[in-house]
């Protein structure tokens, strides 16, 4: 036998029997398993059957599509930060790294956009979405998830007070509670208060979690071992940048295409005022205030294009 094949069947024997379990049985099922397919593997068939329309419009079917693969994205997005939040010790070279992946992920995520900005007629979209409501992208828990591990949890708050200091006493003034109230009444959106029945409790327990580990706690945490890298400050800069600009710069582009109103028409109607609340300018979000210089703040959301790295 094959010395390499000799070897890897000890280590093998090895393995087995630090877990009490017998080789041979093992190697037994090997050879009564089938082979592996590319369909098995992904589920292809279950994967494929997932795709619902509520109607008979054509461009629905796009619509969820793309929202699913969204989900997908935002998946591995939360399974990077995962590393980052629990790898010890943490380098500035592995954080690049993943910073690196998120980055492209999130690339990928906004210029795909162009498939809900143009890629649906205007007329179907405003026909099929009725028979959607109340659900709404606003509903994304993954997307509300990202936001609260990247960054520190008053980071994303609105008007909270400076007490309490308990993260279940600030989750009322999370900043895109502002997104999902009505424009007359000011009361929360059905949107609003089954998102926060289904997942409330779960958000605030991620927050609580990941106080001491989120990107931007794990940021500080090589800073003040001195082993921060020009590299790492730009891939943290453009992480910001694509999440708080430009992936919300993409999401109204496509509110304008499809749901433009006046905002008189959106009170008589009960509708909310996005208008006001998707600009990045106005929500001000930033996940490391520290990497922007404070023209830089204040001009938040005004310029569309990639910042290049600081000096």
């Amino acid at each position: 036998m094959h010395e390499s094949l000799t070897d890897k069947l000890n280590q093998l024997e090895q393995k087995f029997a630090a877990m009490g379990q017998d080789m041979a049985s093992y190697l037994e099922g090997l050879l009564q398993a089938d082979y592996l397919t590319y369909w098995d593997y992904i589920h292809l068939e279950t994967l494929l059957s997932l795709q619902n329309p509520k109607t008979a419009y054509p461009d629905e079917l796009i619509f969820v599509t793309y929202h699913q693969i969204t989900e997908l994205y935002f998946k591995l997005i939360l399974h990077e930060v995962d590393q980052i939040a629990h790898i010890e010790p943490l380098t500035a070279a592995f954080f690049t790294a993943r910073m690196g992946r998120i980055n492209r992920y999130f690339q990928l995520l906004e210029e795909s956009f162009s498939i809900m900005i143009t890629g649906m007629e205007r007329e179907q979209f405003l026909k099929f979405r009725m028979a959607l409501l109340p659900s709404s992208g606003f509903q994304s828990v993954q997307f509300r998830q990202i936001e609260i591990v990247s960054t520190s949890f008053r980071h994303l708050l609105i008007g909270a007070p400076e007490e309490p200091e308990h993260i279940a006493d600030l989750y009322e003034f999370m900043y895109w509670k502002r997104g999902a109230t009505e424009l007359a009444t000011q009361q929360k959106t059905l949107t609003l208060r089954q998102f926060d029945q289904h997942n409330g409790a779960k958000l605030i327990r991620l927050a609580e979690d990941y106080q001491a580990k989120n990107l931007h706690h794990r940021y500080q945490q090589l800073e003040r071992n001195g082993q921060i890298t020009p590299d790492l400050v730009a891939a943290l800069r453009e992480y910001d940048w694509r999440v708080n600009v430009r992936w919300k710069l993409a999401h109204l582009r496509s509110a304008v295409q499809y749901l433009h109103k006046e905002p008189e028409d959106i009170r008589a109607t009960g509708g909310t005022n996005w208008q006001t609340y998707l600009p990045p300018k106005q929500q001000q979000i930033i996940f490391f205030p520290e990497l922007w210089s404070d023209d830089e703040r204040q001009n938040w959301g005004q310029s569309a294009g990639i910042p290049s790295k600081p000096d």
